[in-house]
């Protein structure tokens, strides 16, 4: 059930934007056990100025092609899967799109079964 938040710098393409929610996709299913059918992402891609990545935090040089991929999902997941899935979310977008490996940013927000409602008001994890 995660929800995920790809943030593009401008000028990229519907099929490059598809491609990076695939790689991300792919990884989940791989690497923390999301079903492939659970699938909510949204994208969006921001002018100069607007998607602002320092670039050389921590050491890591980052170029004008940096993007950040953001996960909210239920909490639990042990600190190996996590590592996991980053690694495999940096390779997918390497692999397929040619996506540096410095220029992706990965954020993970956990929560609860009663955060989640998917339609008609109703928190479908939590019975009562």
């Amino acid at each position: 059930m995660p929800m995920v938040r790809i943030s593009l710098p401008a000028g990229k393409d519907a099929g490059f934007a598809k491609g990076v929610s695939d790689a991300v996709q792919d990884a989940m299913v791989a690497t923390i056990d999301v079903p492939a059918a659970d699938r909510f992402h949204v994208i969006a891609d921001y002018p100069a100025g607007r998607l602002v990545i320092d670039p050389t935090y921590l050491g890591i040089e980052r170029g004008a092609g940096a993007l950040i991929v953001e996960i909210t999902m239920r909490g639990g997941r042990t600190v190996e899967k996590k590592k996991a899935l980053y690694r495999t979310i940096t390779d997918n977008l390497h692999a397929r799109l040619d996506v540096r490996k410095e220029d992706v940013m990965i954020v993970l927000t956990e929560n609860e079964l009663i955060d989640w409602s998917f339609g008609n008001g109703e928190a479908q994890y939590v019975k009562g």
